[in-house]
């Protein structure tokens, strides 16, 4: 039954998923993610579709990845994922990355909401299809830590930029992906080819729009250790990251 619970989702890493190291970017790999969590609610009942219809979706809050190595250009790779907790207003769902020969890789933790495209007010998870949801709970194990929180007392931006045609997905926002592209962005190439990235955590705060102003703040907390925080238009905070990179 535990086995049933877990969604298993086979991927290859395309020329175009990889950077200059031939490795699949982070961006991607979160992409991959958030499909993995798609198909994993659709194949159980409570995916974005059907939810869409009943005017509700789904949102990620917070994402927390930890990597030992990444899959290389044209190779096979595969994600695992699996519901490990819901509360009235917010879920916990784990992710497994694979390798070409099952073993793992790295893990991932999110956490989503359910909210309303009318009110953006989060929906009672527990009322869903009367609570059907929970029904899905696994105890597997992902040995990484929780989302943590994440501070920057930096007063000035390390790069502004304005929210472009490509960054703006279906709902009209930025993309949560794309965030994490240009908090990526933020460091030189020389560090991509010194170091690899051995955590990555996200934490979305609010919604930002096309033509929206949005400054990049960044903070090495310690040696390897860096906080960002993203804000719009000089004011509200749309975003939170941390990196953690390894020699």
């Amino acid at each position: 039954m535990e086995q049933n619970r877990v969604g298993h989702y086979k991927f290859v890493a395309e020329p175009f998923h990889v950077d200059f190291t031939g490795r699949l970017t982070m961006g991607v790999l979160g992409n991959h993610l958030l499909n993995c969590a798609g198909f994993h609610a659709t194949e159980r009942g409570f995916g974005m579709a059907s939810l869409n219809e009943a005017n509700y979706t789904w949102v990620l809050s917070r994402l927390a990845v930890e990597l030992e190595d990444m899959p290389r250009q044209y190779e096979d790779f595969s994600i695992q994922t699996w519901v490990e907790n819901v509360y009235r207003l917010f879920t916990d769902r784990n992710f497994a990355i694979l390798d070409k020969k099952g073993n793992t890789i790295g893990y991932a933790r999110s956490v989503w909401a359910m909210i309303n495209m009318n009110t953006r007010k989060p929906a009672d998870l527990l009322s869903l299809h009367g609570g059907g949801i929970t029904d899905y709970i696994c105890q597997k194990e992902c040995p990484i830590d929780k989302p943590s929180r994440i501070k920057v007392d930096d007063c000035e931006p390390d790069a502004v930029y304005n929210a472009k045609y490509s960054d703006i997905d279906i709902n009209g926002h930025v993309n949560s992906i794309k965030y994490i592209e240009h908090v990526l962005d933020l460091f030189p190439i020389n560090m991509y080819k010194e170091k690899r990235i051995k955590r990555f955590e996200v934490a979305y705060v609010a919604e930002s729009y096309y033509g929206d102003i949005l400054s990049f703040y960044k903070q090495e907390i310690n040696e390897n250790e860096f906080h960002i925080e993203v804000k719009k238009n000089s004011g509200e905070v749309v975003c939170r990251s941390k990196m953690i990179f390894i020699n």
